[in-house]
């Protein structure tokens, strides 16, 4: 029965064309790699292959990299070595022109494999009848493998068998019309379940994208499932995509496992993707100490840094009193402290990161460390320049400051810059480095509970009593809005000149950045006054003497509105 089968599907009924076929489709599947061959001591390929410069026990000694001759992308040999000065690849392509050289009959001839010795070199031949297809020499044996020259022969024997098996059942028209009515049916069944995934995946991304949108529009304050929502619309979509490639990668394989020629490449496929599988399992187990040192690491880091946290947190309260600590430098030292908290504990942590050795985190490790060495030196200048005015306590929030010519109240002091918010409602960024290089006027640093103080000056001639003027100064700075009435405000004489009295008036006011309109309205109320007494607030300067000295008879000294004791200068006065 077998020996019909193999005559009524045997190589010699076939017209030409097909035997030419299938190994012409056999030989562009080893020229093109084919699929990794899976056994160890096979894993030599026709396009390349590790020398090996071993030599023989019976003196051969390859020259050439190995190759392998593959049929119907089954693999029957790797030869190794050199025969008559033909390198293994040569013998690969000359066994292959043999098997296209043969009658449509030697198929289905016995296989032969007959001893022989050519020089130094010995080993067996391979026939088909009379046909010589290839030879194996002892060359050919893989020294690393333990395998003897025998067990080869024999290996390359069944091997041989298993093509010419494959050969007819290749031939098989029920078996190809059975592949390919199971590929129309995968193909089918893969449609549906893309089209089932799609749909699925799409209406839970819906879902979950109304729901984060849903939450997304509560403006009062931020809700973490908001995120949720996001992220997890965003793993669907991975895992849809993921569902997807591996559907198309068992159809693929299923493909491939339906054809008696691509059986070998599915069966490779199913291989690798196990492989595949094992490898990242095992690296997640080999990883698990790891990551649960770091875990441990962190999670103590995490610790110290809450207590440091509570800490500095009881000094800025006032709670907790400790020397060289003041309220302004604790939040930059809360800084400091914990960022060479979190670096120490990211420093202990890395040796137990999975891969930390490797070579591409040494070159991350590199490229970080050159872009920073590069790039930080203007930021850490900064940065210093910062720490400079936090510790000198320079200037804080809220303080109303004037810097290299920009007045405002300071919002914000940073690590690398301080941020002043001007009369004209302008936000000035000045770097911290240029910061310490200028004069910093703070106008607020020592007016504790008094408030901010203010000053005007204005130049009156010797013929006005300088009580009415200083209490006209006084008058003033009450009746403007803005002006604190405690402590009061206050003028001193500033300068005797050759034709006027210099006053300055000094007051306090609770909103530093509204310095400028108070003292605008101030000025105001100074020219209503002095109008009003009839005080002339324009300085005279003589182009000549006058006739009678410029001075006030003692019966105006005290003109409304000064008081009769007013005497002095002075704060209170």
């Amino acid at each position: 029965m077998k020996a019909s089968h193999e005559r009524r599907c045997g190589f010699g009924r076939l017209p030409g064309f097909w035997r030419v076929a299938w190994f012409a489709g056999a030989l562009a599947w080893a020229a093109a790699g084919g699929a990794a061959p899976t056994d160890p001591a096979a894993a030599a390929s026709a396009a390349a292959a590790a020398p090996s410069s071993a030599v023989r026990a019976d003196g051969d000694k390859p020259t050439a990299p190995a190759a392998t001759l593959r049929l119907l992308n089954r693999e029957v040999i790797t030869l190794r070595a050199e025969l008559a000065g033909a390198s293994p690849e040569v013998r690969v392509e000359r066994a292959l022109e043999r098997l296209r050289g043969l009658p449509d009959s030697a198929i289905d001839t016995p296989l032969k494999v007959i001893p022989f010795t050519l020089g130094e070199a010995r080993g067996v031949q391979f026939l088909l009848g009379d046909q010589l297809l290839f030879s194996v020499l002892r060359g050919d044996v893989d020294a690393e493998s333990g395998q003897s020259f025998d067990e080869l022969v024999r290996q390359t024997r069944v091997r041989a068998e298993e093509v010419r098996q494959a050969w007819h059942q290749s031939q098989d028209r029920a078996l190809l019309l059975r592949g390919l009515l199971g590929v129309v049916a995968a193909a089918g069944v893969l449609a549906l379940m893309i089209w089932l995934v799609y749909r699925g995946g799409r209406r839970l991304v819906d879902w979950l994208e109304a729901v984060r949108d849903r939450l997304a529009a509560n403006n009062t304050h931020v809700d973490w499932r908001e995120f949720l929502a996001r992220l997890a619309a965003r793993t669907v979509q991975l895992v849809q995509w993921f569902v997807l490639l591996l559907m198309g990668y068992v159809w693929l394989r299923f493909v491939l496992g339906s054809f008696v020629v691509s059986a070998p490449i599915a069966d490779q496929l199913g291989g690798w993707l196990w492989r595949k599988l094992a490898w990242v399992g095992q690296g997640l187990l080999e990883g698990l100490p790891g990551l649960a040192s770091i875990v441990i690491v962190l999670t103590v880091t995490r610790a110290i840094v809450d207590v440091l946290g509570y800490f500095f947190d009881a000094i800025q309260k006032g709670r907790l009193k400790v020397p060289m600590m003041h309220p302004e430098t604790i939040a930059a030292t809360r800084r400091i402290v914990t960022l060479i908290a979190w670096g120490l504990g990211v420093a202990v942590a890395y040796p137990f990161l999975p891969g930390a050795s490797s070579e591409a985190f040494k070159g991350l490790s590199v490229l970080f460390g050159l872009m920073l060495t590069l790039g930080s030196t203007g930021i850490a200048t900064q940065a210093m320049s910062g720490l400079v005015v936090v510790y000198a306590r320079a200037l804080r929030r809220g303080d109303f400051v004037q810097v290299n010519g920009v007045e405002g109240v300071v919002t914000e002091v940073a690590s690398l810059a301080t941020k002043i918010v001007n009369i004209r409602n302008e936000e000035i960024t000045i770097p911290n480095s240029v910061l310490i290089s200028n004069p910093i006027h703070n106008f607020s640093k020592l007016s504790g509970q008094q408030g901010t103080l203010v000053s005007t000056r204005v130049t009156i001639g010797y013929d006005a009593p300088w009580r009415q003027v200083q209490a006209l100064l006084v008058g003033a700075a009450v009746r403007t809005p803005g002006v604190r009435a405690d402590p009061a405000p206050f003028v001193y004489q500033r300068a005797l000149s050759d034709f006027y009295v210099e006053y300055e008036l000094f007051a306090s006011i609770d909103r530093p950045l509204e310095r400028v309109p108070i003292l605008s309205a101030l000025h105001g109320h100074i020219q209503d006054l002095f109008n009003e007494h009839g005080v002339q607030i324009m300085s005279p300067h003589f182009l000549s003497q006058p006739e009678s000295p410029v001075v006030v008879p003692r019966s105006f000294w005290h003109a409304p509105p000064a008081a009769p004791d007013s005497s002095a200068n002075g704060p209170g006065r």
